[in-house]
C-alpha cells in the first residue's frame, strides 16, 4: 500500500465532522498512530502476539509495575481483577458474601465485576474538595466482613494514598486500584496504579492514551498473573508458565486445548497494542500539554468580564501531580435548579459535557433492583457532586486562540 494512498485515506477520515467544536476527546489519535495499526493490518498477523507483550513490557516499566497484561477494555480489566480474587487457584481468595468498599462516585463497570463475582459491594462517600473517596467514611464503613476497597481515581485526581495505605494495612484490606481515569497522574512522585495488589487503565478514545477500545491489568505477584492469563483467554493452559507440565500431566488430551481454568475472551488485537504502544510513547507530552490547556481555559474564563464566580474547578489533591482526563466543574450553589438547562445550552452551543463519571451511583435505579444500598446510609457529599457537577474534556493539542475564544463565547452565552 504506497504512502500517497494513505495520506489520501487519513485525509478522508479527518474530513468527518464532530457536532461539538470543543468534543469530550480531543484530535488526539494521529496520523503516525493509525499507521502502526495498519502496518499490523498489512502484516497479516492481527491477533494478539508480539506487538502486545511488548507494550505489556514497556507500560509496566515506565510505571513501575510488575505484571501487565494488556486486555479488550479497562472495563474487562475490572471484572478479571475480582475474578482472579475469587478463583480456586488463588491461595487466598476472597468468598461469596465478602465485602468490598467502592466510592459512590464510580463508573458502572467498576462496581458490577464486583456484584458478578459473588461479592457484596458497600458504597462510600467521597470528598467534595477531590471527588474522591472520604476517608473518614471509608473507615467508618468496615466491618468484620470487609475484605477489600475498590478505589477509584476520579479525572486524574487522587485522595492522600499515604493515608489510605496506612488504613488498608492496618484493616488487612486488599487494594484494587481502577486508574482507568488516570493514567499519568502520581501521588508524591509515584505512579497512580502502583500502589494496590491489582490495578487497571483503560484506553479508550477519550482517555490519555488511546488503542481506541484496550486496557490493561496489572498486578504484584505471579500467582495472580498466571491466573490472570488464563482467564483472559478462555481458561487455556497456553502461554502459562507450567504450560508443558499441564501437557505432559494431561497427556491424553491435546495440549493445545486444554483448559485448567475459567475463562473469557478478553484479548485486544495487536492493532490495538501497536496503536495503544505508540501513543504511549507519548504520555508525558499529552499530560503536560492537557495540563497547560486545562489551566488555559480556567485562566481565560476568570479574567474574562462576564466572569462571576458561576462554576467553581476542582483542583489537584495535596502532593498530587494529576494527569487530567477532563476539566471537574461544580456550578455555583444557586443554578442547581437550572443545572440541566445550562448543560442543554453548552451542549447546543457546541461545548460536550459529561455527568461526574455517573455521578452518585446510589441514585441510579438498578441500585435498587439489585438491593446494593443498606438501610439507613447516606452520601451527602456524593450527592451534592451528583446535583451541582459536570466535566468537559481537556485537549491533548495546544488549544488555538480561536478554540478558546469560540469556547468562552459558548460558555457566557449559556448562563443567559
Amino acid at each position: 500500500m504506497s504512502k500517497i494512498y494513505l495520506k489520501k485515506e487519513f485525509s478522508k477520515i479527518r474530513t468527518v465532522k464532530n457536532k461539538y467544536f470543543y468534543p469530550l476527546n480531543s484530535d488526539n489519535m494521529r496520523n503516525q498512530d493509525l499507521a502502526e495499526g495498519i502496518k499490523v493490518i498489512l502484516s497479516g498477523r492481527l491477533t494478539m502476539s508480539n506487538i502486545t507483550k511488548k507494550f505489556e513490557d514497556i507500560f509496566k516499566k515506565k510505571l513501575n509495575l510488575n505484571y501487565s497484561l494488556m486486555l479488550n477494555s479497562g472495563s474487562s480489566a475490572n471484572l478479571l481483577a475480582f475474578q482472579c480474587l475469587t478463583n480456586p487457584y488463588r491461595k487466598k481468595r476472597l468468598k461469596p458474601g465478602d465485602e468490598v468498599l467502592i466510592p459512590a462516585i464510580c463508573w458502572s463497570t467498576s462496581l458490577w465485576p464486583i456484584i458478578q463475582s459473588g461479592l457484596k459491594p458497600v458504597l462510600v462517600d467521597v470528598d467534595r474538595d477531590t471527588f474522591n473517596i472520604s476517608l473518614k467514611d471509608l473507615e467508618s464503613k468496615i466491618t468484620k466482613k470487609t475484605k477489600a476497597l475498590m478505589l477509584v481515581h476520579v479525572l486524574g485526581n487522587s485522595a492522600n494514598m499515604k493515608k489510605l495505605i496506612n488504613i488498608v494495612k492496618k484493616r488487612k484490606l486488599i487494594l484494587i486500584e481502577d486508574t482507568c481515569e488516570s493514567l499519568g497522574s502520581k501521588f508524591q512522585k509515584k505512579y497512580l496504579g502502583s500502589f494496590g495488589e491489582f490495578s487497571t487503565f483503560s484506553f479508550f478514545i477519550s482517555h490519555q492514551i488511546s488503542s481506541v477500545e484496550g486496557g490493561m491489568i496489572c498486578c504484584k505477584t505471579r500467582e495472580d498473573y498466571e491466573i490472570l492469563k488464563a482467564l483472559r483467554s478462555h481458561g487455556f493452559s497456553r502461554g502459562l508458565k507450567n504450560e508443558k507440565m499441564l501437557a505432559r500431566k494431561y497427556n491424553k488430551i491435546d495440549s493445545r486445548f486444554l483448559f485448567v481454568n475459567s475463562g473469557f475472551n478478553l484479548r485486544p488485537t495487536d492493532i490495538q497494542a501497536a496503536i495503544g504502544l505508540n501513543q504511549f510513547k507519548s504520555l508525558d507530552s499529552f499530560v503536560k500539554q492537557r495540563s497547560l490547556n486545562r489551566r488555559t481555559i480556567i485562566k481565560s474564563l476568570m479574567k474574562d468580564k462576564l466572569w462571576n464566580n458561576q462554576v467553581n474547578f476542582l483542583n489537584e489533591n495535596k502532593n498530587v501531580k494529576a494527569s487530567w482526563f477532563g476539566i471537574p466543574i461544580l456550578f455555583n450553589k444557586k443554578y442547581k435548579n437550572v443545572k440541566f438547562k445550562i448543560i442543554k445550552k453548552l451542549n447546543y452551543f457546541g461545548i460536550d459535557t459529561r455527568p461526574i463519571i455517573s455521578g452518585n451511583f446510589a441514585r441510579q435505579p438498578v441500585v435498587k433492583k439489585y438491593n446494593i444500598l443498606k438501610k439507613g446510609m447516606l452520601f451527602p457529599n456524593a450527592d451534592y457532586i451528583n446535583n451541582l457537577g459536570f466535566f468537559i474534556g481537556v485537549p491533548t493539542k495546544k488549544i488555538s486562540s480561536k478554540i478558546l475564544k469560540m469556547f468562552k463565547d459558548a460558555f457566557f452565552k449559556s448562563f443567559n
